[in-house]
């Protein structure tokens, strides 16, 4: 569900049909990819993953949010993606690590009940690939509407995600 929000948040200043196919190989790549990583690895580092996890989610969407922000302020039209946009691969990299670092708890859980990782993180990546596409075309149709003020209010959402996490990990 992060995934899908952080995609609507993307969607909200894309104009390209790659625009929505970027975003969602790198969710769907990170969310399957991340419960492989605990799968075979987070076994020996599970209490340091725990540890952390929450606050570099917490602090990347909390960093992109701001930039989001700053450039709904700008007084710049949004007509098409420039190299500044939330299109920037680094961006899009920052915010499908942010929202699946979760997984990897997930991969952890799945060694001990002894589920096939290789299918389970097809699976996941596959729906998490489609939902983040559906995400972005949703985006895309608000954003229209919206122009730059999408920007603007993509950033407080990612900075909500981040806030959401937190509450998540230190209260419940």
């Amino acid at each position: 569900m992060d995934a899908f929000a952080a995609s609507v948040v993307l969607g909200l200043s894309a104009k390209k049909a790659r625009h929505v196919i970027v975003p969602s190989l790198y969710f769907g790549f990170f969310q399957a990819f991340m419960p492989m990583i605990g799968y075979f690895g987070g076994v020996f580092f599970a209490d340091e993953i725990q540890d952390l996890d929450h606050w570099i989610a917490f602090i990347l969407l909390v960093i992109i949010g701001i930039f989001m922000i700053k450039g709904g302020f700008s007084k710049e039209k949004i007509e098409h993606c420039s190299d500044k946009s939330s299109f920037k691969h680094f961006g899009i990299l920052a915010l499908a690590v942010a929202t699946s670092i979760d997984a990897m708890a997930v991969g952890i859980t799945f060694a001990f009940f002894e589920v096939n990782i290789y299918k389970a993180a097809l699976i996941i990546g596959a729906i998490t690939f489609f939902i983040s596409a559906y995400g972005v075309i949703t985006g895309r149709k608000f954003g229209a509407k919206f122009k730059s003020k999408a920007e603007f209010t993509g950033g407080f959402i990612l900075i909500a995600i981040g806030i959401k996490i937190i509450l998540e990990h230190l209260f419940f």
